[in-house]
């Protein structure tokens, strides 16, 4: 008899923005069936005119899915993905796998695990880094944490996603708290980088050479590298929005108060986001932390008015 070949498995991506577009089209090339589902009807489209298969609810997505890799913006939209009206929770394949990829309270990933392992489902807590770009490429960094059992469903979408997966332990929550680290300090690095920029334009200074000459210096972070371009450029289409770190500095502060543990810098770096967002930028780039210093101060910057 002819060896049997084994089936991939099937596989939903709930969310469709920015990076869980590029997650579902790395998916669909590594040859997964993949349907997609999001609140945008035009981001569906988009998928399903790329190749894809769409769903008009995540229940509908997820009907007999193995895999549901969900890409959405908190904890609250990944429970109403699971548990609520036309969630995946009704209709995942037995023994399926939900990978989480929003950034969260370790918490309340802990606790999303255990309703959903209780219906013989698997959780598997796995934030992600690297931007859209990466994402569409498949070399995403995944910080991931769940049973044994949810690595070895997930692990197929998990190798079509990631340059660099980071296996964090056994029980979620983990893959959460490690995310936390990093986006305290991304979000006091661009804070950081954007109160720079905007005190060289306010001396005069060339900030394009400032640029420059910081990206080959020790003062230089990722951040600083990668996000002050959109100030000399004044390009501020949103690639991570300012209300991104509104969210999840202000989950770091929760985290901290719980613990008894200050946090000074990060909480420093909130109040230039909130001010940022409250000056009504926040859907905009978190660069824009910029803007807000450079208005605040009656500075000059790159595509700003006068």
């Amino acid at each position: 008899m002819p060896e049997t070949v084994p089936q991939k498995p099937r596989i939903a991506v709930v969310g469709l923005g920015s990076m869980g577009f590029g997650m579902a089209t790395s998916l669909r090339r590594a040859g997964f069936s993949v349907t997609g589902c999001d609140v945008s009807d035009e981001a569906v489209a988009r998928f399903v005119a790329d190749g894809g298969l769409g769903a008009r609810t995540p229940a509908q997505a997820a009907g007999g899915a193995d895999i549901v890799v969900s890409v959405v913006v908190n904890a609250a939209q990944t429970e109403a993905i699971l548990f609520g009206k036309d969630g995946v929770a009704e209709t995942l394949a037995d023994d399926a796998v939900f990978i989480s990829s929003a950034t969260m309270d370790p918490d309340v990933a802990r606790r999303l695990a255990k309703q959903l392992e209780a219906t013989g489902r698997h959780y598997l807590d796995a934030p992600i880094s690297g931007g859209a770009q990466r994402a569409a490429q498949g070399e995403l960094t995944i910080l991931a944490s769940g049973s044994p059992a949810a690595f070895t469903k997930a692990r197929p979408a998990l190798d079509a996603m990631a340059a660099k997966l980071y296996e964090l332990g056994d029980a979620a929550g983990q893959g959460a708290a490690f995310k936390m680290i990093n986006q305290l300090l991304a979000g006091v690095h661009i804070a950081a980088a954007s109160e720079a920029i905007a005190f060289a334009a306010k001396q005069g200074l060339d900030i394009r050479k400032v640029y420059e000459v910081i990206t080959a210096s020790a003062g230089n972070s990722w951040m600083f590298e990668n996000r002050m371009p959109h100030v000399l450029d004044g390009d501020y289409a949103p690639r991570s929005a300012v209300d991104i770190f509104v969210k999840d500095l202000g989950i770091i502060q929760d985290m901290a108060r719980t613990a008894k543990f200050p946090v000074p810098v990060s909480a420093a770096a909130l109040q230039m986001f909130l001010m940022t967002s409250a000056s009504g930028m926040g859907r905009d780039d978190d660069a824009s932390v910029a803007r807000m210093y450079a208005r605040v101060t009656g500075t000059q910057l790159p595509g700003e008015p006068k």
